[in-house]
């Protein structure tokens, strides 16, 4: 497949391909959106609230883990094949997150569902930057973003519809027709070029000490405060182990030929900084996606229908400001539109501490949608820099390490908020939470989320101001890209 060809919408010679991404990005748009809105729903069916927090960390620790281990695979043996194995895993997990009985073995079926998007959203980024030029990308963001904005809108309202009839696991069986069209139309429609593989030995040594470093710091901060004491011998083995273990993790991957997650590239100023906005992005989404409809719910006592259509505003707001970034960034640059983006998600952090339990459902939507809109004009800029500051032999590497973070982001936060939650709220019988504590535990995450939004817009002022200076940034680091 020529990297030129003519046209960029899904008439032109690339538009099977790119409807095939467009389809593979639906399943992880479409999971990240509505498995949020039917967690109370599943908490009251499969009881232990207090593991709540589970279904998600280890589904973005499973995808935080094994994305710079597929960015690096998409490096050596090519795109395709990893993202059809991504989206193999990803059918496979939702099967049997469908099918489970128990809290435990939903959460272990969200492992597999969480293996699959660690290659599907990444991997269908690459490819788009490998066929699209940097001008043609701000054009297909629009597309890419369109399906984050039905998602938005779709999701939640799936979610909030099954979980009021009882049945929550079609959030999962509506994945199986999804991932078998996606896997489809890429199997037929994408011919990979032969220069997009390479062979490199791969850095399995790394890979395990990073898995086994971050599984103990999630299992730490999870079950610490609840299971057993913050200053108990297990907290403070369990910490001390996954310290020991990402030391380890770094000291392998600084002397490693061909490390699973090239520490190097977070050298370049714009990969660095677009890496950490990417952490506190992945942060700030799940922290909200979590508990906005339980606050909704169990707060203001708004059905799973109303509380999902609260959480589609930051879900949509995210992809209608993405469709205009592009056209941003070209005219104003990555620093400014990435900071224009930062300052609304700190503005409308900010405002949801004004939240109270008497508080309309609509106003909890207003906040929520300023700050999509803020993410949108912040994620894709960060991104597009740190892949233009990369040739093809590194760009799966770039998404890899940018999608690491933001999925580790995000499993960090749900697993510090679901700490804050846990220690403040008070179960009834039937394992739902009740009383004041919650408020108070909402409150105490909607702070913390304005706290890491400063740190959003500190990050991004480190962004390269214009492509130029991108480029001259990074001309040491190999040669620019023919499509950027």
């Amino acid at each position: 497949m020529s990297e030129r060809s003519s046209g960029v919408g899904l008439r032109s010679e690339r538009g099977p391909i790119l409807l095939a991404l467009m389809l593979a990005t639906a399943l992880v748009a479409l999971d990240s959106t509505i498995i949020a809105t039917a967690s109370s729903s599943i908490a009251r069916d499969l009881g232990h609230f207090q593991q709540l927090p589970w279904l998600f960390s280890v589904y973005l620790l499973a995808q935080a883990v094994s994305v710079p281990i597929y960015g690096k695979l998409a490096d050596v043996l090519g795109r395709k094949r990893l993202l059809l194995l991504g989206i193999g895993l990803f059918l496979v997990g939702s099967v049997l997150c469908g099918a489970a009985w128990s809290m435990p073995v939903l959460i272990g079926a969200r492992v597999v569902q969480g293996l699959g998007a660690g290659a599907v959203l990444p991997i269908s980024m690459t490819i788009t930057s490998d066929i699209y030029t940097l001008e043609e990308r701000a054009k297909t963001q629009g597309y890419l973003a369109s399906v984050w904005g039905i998602a938005s809108v779709v999701g939640p309202t799936l979610g909030g519809l099954f979980s009021e009839l009882g049945a929550w696991r079609w959030i999962f069986w509506i994945n199986i027709p999804l991932a078998l069209i996606a896997g489809f139309m890429l199997f037929r429609a994408y011919k990979e070029s032969a220069h997009a593989v390479s062979r490199e030995r791969i850095d399995f040594l790394g890979a395990g000490l990073l898995a086994g470093g971050t599984t103990a710091l999630l299992l730490g901060l999870l079950e610490g405060g609840t299971t057993w004491a913050w200053n108990s011998p297990a907290s403070v083995g369990i910490f001390a182990a996954a310290a020991a273990l990402l030391i380890a993790f770094v000291v392998v991957e600084l002397r490693v030929e061909h490390p699973i997650f090239n520490l190097g590239l977070l050298r370049r100023r714009v990969v660095l900084a677009s890496t950490i906005a990417s952490l506190v992005i992945g942060v700030i989404v799940m922290g909200l996606s979590t508990y906005v409809p339980i606050y909704a719910q169990d707060v203001l006592g708004a059905s799973a229908l109303i509380a999902g259509f609260a959480l589609a505003a930051l879900t949509l707001g995210w992809p209608i400001s993405a469709s205009q970034a592009g056209r941003f960034y070209l005219r104003w640059g990555f620093r400014v539109t990435s900071m224009i983006g930062a300052t609304l998600v700190l503005v409308g952090a900010v405002l949801t501490i004004t939240l109270a339990a008497e508080s309309p459902i609509w106003l909890v939507a207003v906040f929520c949608f300023v700050i999509g809109g803020g993410m949108g004009l912040t994620a894709v800029p960060t991104l597009i820099a740190a892949q233009a500051s990369a040739g093809n032999n590194e760009r799966g590497a770039v998404t890899g390490t940018n999608m690491f973070a933001r999925s580790m982001g995000s499993a960090i936060g749900v697993a510090v908020f679901g700490a804050v939650v846990n220690s403040h709220v008070r179960l009834n019988a039937s394992g739902v939470p009740e009383g004041a504590g919650l408020m108070t535990a909402m409150h105490l995450v909607f702070i913390a989320i304005a706290a890491v939004a400063v740190v959003l817009l500190v990050a991004v002022t480190f962004m390269p101001a214009h492509r130029r200076q991108e480029r001259s940034a990074v001309a040491g680091a190999g040669p620019e890209p023919a499509t950027a």
